[in-house]
């Protein structure tokens, strides 16, 4: 049976490293002993963060997440160097604000590739390594908008993640023969740097309906990737886990 929670020695994949619930993720996975390959948009912003973890045991990897070929080069360089992949996050996702009659198709089809079409391209680009090794762990962060929740405004988001929760559980059935597991993370509200632009009122309102009365860090997401991650989840496939501090129980405004 599997000890405490650890990821020494394995090899893992973070998709929109370079800020964030990303970042927070990526950082956390090197301190508990992975080697972590870096993917995001901005080869500085990578490098900024590559350079204050391991360097023996981290590569920054500019790409987008619409790109098969650039995601597949993200899988290359964890098994050319690091010799295998263990730990696919796929963290990276955008949230434009845009009320319903006014999205137009372009906005659309954005949102819809970069958060969901990347979901499928990032699995799919796993499934061969994944598959050869007889194991591996797909780690999903989604939102609890659209799973659970709807704001005005998020109609797109919320489309891409209430699909993510689907894909991922038909995906559970096709890696569970290769002991390979996909589960995916609800987050709340999490203090990142896409809510600093909301204002000290509209912060302090979003955490009067929180029961935990705070917002939540990276780090709370970190923690949760890196135990769905681990050897400790090896028996937990196609579920979702929430972490909003209570946000979604309320019945009514707390």
């Amino acid at each position: 049976m599997p000890g405490a929670i650890s990821l020494e020695g394995a090899t893992a994949v973070v998709t929109g490293a370079s800020r964030g619930i990303g970042r927070g993720i990526a950082t956390v996975f090197s301190e508990a002993g992975a080697n972590v390959v870096l993917f995001a948009r901005t080869q500085r912003a990578l490098d900024d963060l590559a350079a204050s973890l391991a360097p023996e045991r981290t590569v920054a990897v500019p790409g987008d997440v619409t790109s098969a070929s650039d995601l597949e080069r993200a899988i290359s360089a964890a098994v050319d160097g690091f010799g295998r992949l263990d730990v696919f996050c796929h963290n990276a996702g955008i949230y434009p604000e845009t009320v319903i009659e006014e999205i137009d198709l372009d906005e659309w089809h954005h949102v819809v590739d970069t958060n969901l079409t990347s979901t499928f391209l990032a699995v799919k680009a796993c499934m061969p390594v994944m598959r050869r090794q007889d194991y591996g762990r797909i780690v999903l962060i989604s939102s609890i908008t659209g799973s659970r929740v709807g704001y005005p405004g998020l109609a797109a988001y919320s489309a891409t993640k209430a699909g993510m929760s689907g894909f991922m559980r038909t995906a559970a059935l096709e890696l569970a023969p290769f002991h390979v597991t996909i589960n995916s993370i609800e987050p709340g509200s999490i203090r990142t740097e896409g809510l600093g632009d909301l204002g000290a009122d509209a912060l302090a309102s979003m955490i009067e309906h929180i029961p935990l009365g705070s917002m939540g860090e990276p780090d709370d997401i970190a923690y949760t990737a890196m135990f769905l991650a681990s050897e400790a989840a090896r028996f937990i496939t196609g579920q979702t886990v929430v972490v909003d501090g209570g946000q979604t129980l309320p019945e009514l405004p707390v």
